[in-house]
């Protein structure tokens, strides 16, 4: 309760306060509306002759306390473990909770001025408020669970009959953003593995968690003490949540909070810190700058559009299946730069290669247009992707989306630069962009995920005008 609240909580509670002052003044509206209350200059009369303002401070009363009651109902924790009815009912309970409170500081204080309507409506009109912005942000969240986005990537442990109600809970519920990945074998022998969905076994566990971009590892059966805490201690290590079904572990969670996964209890062993109020602003600024950049330049990207329509023919748009978050693909939106048959010419030039290991990059590469020789010098063939930044596939700053063909030849470690969006610029891109050294690439990015924050991105997006004004691209 008393714990230093983190970004986002202070957001929710905001919401909740204005959400609650604003029903008040929309009571007290009501309360003196002659059409709708015809005694309304009555009290009206009796208001100005007492002091108004003290029904504005009990608001706030009010305000306040449905803030702390929403806390310690657990409204401002993460909602993607709570159904939306128990969400509504966590609701409900606490805006009723503050209002008899309310009624009690009344009563305490012996402020009879305090009109009794204006409190039951403030009340009834704060719990509709409320209910109907958590329902519309969780309708919202659901829609990008549907469409694969954000969605928490599952490992179960064990494969018996907890581990199978467990799964075909997730399964039934997609709406909740939860995706299985597979089950993973306590024993090391070959016996399970005539069961398909079995993917590897415990020694393993958190290597494969790594590579499927695991986000939650489940233990649905017991296992030995000691083997649980070496995953648990590799999880924590890289950042994955590990969880067990209650009952099975005895004296390793001690007072330890039952977690509903729908309506599957777990408790969680490690849960790592996300900071979800950082991305949200990341999130905002992301959309708010794509849109600005898209309105000032759509008259340039038109231009563009026309010169390559007369410098050779072929699509405007080159359009690229790229890897992004988790692994997720999604198309990746360029102008185009190349002559029209690019890619089927890239295996005969695969001998020309002048990048280390898995990136392809030429001088003088044949299939590059004259316009697109100027676009690919300034980045301009990189401003369709301001539509990829609004879709939510890529952001403004991270490391660069990859091919699937480069993504099938990563290394283990390779993969911590899929933990965040691609961004249409990033460290690579203004450190070391005409290196041709794949580890500089991966270990650039690698440290972008590592040191993430606000500033960086500022930093980087500041250096990047630079960089495109300086005509540096290839």
């Amino acid at each position: 309760m008393f714990s230093r609240p983190s970004f986002i909580i202070v957001v929710w509670a905001f919401l909740d306060l204005f959400s609650a002052l604003l029903a008040g003044f929309i009571a007290l509206r009501i309360r003196l509306d002659p059409v709708v209350n015809p005694s309304a200059h009555t009290v009206l009369r009796h208001l100005e002759a007492t002091a108004p303002l003290i029904s504005i401070a009990y608001l706030l009363v009010f305000s306040l306390y449905l803030v702390l009651f929403a806390r310690i109902f657990g409204l401002y924790r993460s909602p993607d473990v709570r159904s939306g009815l128990n969400e509504q009912r966590l609701i409900v309970q606490a805006t009723l909770t503050s209002g008899l409170m309310l009624c009690g500081t009344l009563y305490v204080m012996k402020e009879y001025t305090v009109s009794r309507v204006v409190v039951a409506l403030t009340i009834v009109i704060t719990l509709a408020l409320l209910m109907a912005r958590r329902a519309i942000e969780r309708k919202m969240m659901q829609r990008r669970f549907l469409q694969g986005r954000e969605t928490r990537n599952v490992l179960i442990v064990g494969h018996g009959r907890v581990a199978h109600a467990l799964r075909n809970h997730l399964m039934a519920l997609p709406h909740m953003g939860f995706r299985f990945m597979g089950f993973v074998s306590l024993n090391e022998d070959a016996e399970d593995a005539a069961n398909s969905q079995i993917i590897g076994n415990i020694q393993n566990c958190v290597a494969l968690a790594r590579s499927l971009f695991v986000d939650e590892i489940y233990f649905s059966m017991p296992a030995d003490k000691q083997t649980v805490v070496g995953v648990v201690e590799e999880a924590r290590a890289i950042g994955i949540e590990v969880r067990v079904v209650p009952d099975l572990y005895d004296g390793l969670a001690w007072n330890a909070p039952v977690e509903f996964i729908g309506q599957f209890p777990t408790i969680p062993l490690h849960q790592r810190e996300f900071p979800r109020g950082a991305f949200l602003i990341k999130r905002v600024l992301d959309v708010l700058l794509s849109t600005l950049a898209l309105l000032v330049m759509t008259p340039f990207m038109l231009l563009i559009a026309l010169l390559i329509r007369m410098d050779s023919p072929g699509p405007i748009f080159y359009r690229a299946a790229r890897i992004g978050r988790k692994g997720r693909t999604f198309t990746c939106y360029k102008f185009r730069t190349m002559v029209a048959c690019a890619d089927r010419m890239r295996e005969d030039l695969a001998h020309k290669n002048e990048r280390d290991g898995i990136l392809f990059k030429m001088s003088n590469d044949p299939r590059i247009t004259r316009v697109g020789l100027w676009l690919r010098k300034y980045s301009l063939d990189e401003l369709p992707q301001f539509f990829n930044v609004l879709m939510g596939d890529m952001s403004l700053v991270g490391p660069r989306p990859p091919l699937a063909s480069e993504v099938e030849k990563y290394d283990l470690a390779h993969l911590r630069r899929l933990d965040v969006l691609p961004g249409i610029t990033g460290l690579w891109q203004v450190e070391a962009r005409q290196d041709p050294s794949f580890d500089s690439y991966i270990s650039l990015d690698t440290a972008y995920v590592e040191n993430w924050n606000l500033m960086l991105d500022m930093r980087i997006l500041a250096r990047t005008v630079g960089v495109v004004l300086g005509g540096t691209g290839s």
